[in-house]
């Protein structure tokens, strides 16, 4: 994932694009994932929160969507790197 200013109000819009393109049922693939990886209970919760909120970015703090975001990135690239082996 790219390095977003939070400050910035492009990127911010940018980030929040990303995160209104996933539906429930992509954030409930993330869950079920995240769950069998146990990352953490913390993770699971904020991924949860984002399968409610999905779709409408605009009731989730910037920092919040940037978590998710690089929680979605780094599932993806251990999913990648698995399949790899």
């Amino acid at each position: 994932m790219p390095e977003y200013d939070l400050q910035d109000p492009t990127d911010q819009d940018i980030m929040r694009g990303q995160f209104n393109m996933y539906t429930p049922e992509d954030w409930q693939e993330y869950i079920d994932e995240a769950e069998a990886r146990s990352i953490g209970y913390k993770n699971i919760k904020i991924l949860k929160t984002a399968q409610k909120k999905a779709g409408i970015a605009k009731f989730l703090s910037i920092k919040v969507i940037n978590w998710v975001l690089s929680l979605v990135e780094r599932l993806d690239e251990e999913e990648d790197n698995g399949e790899e082996e």
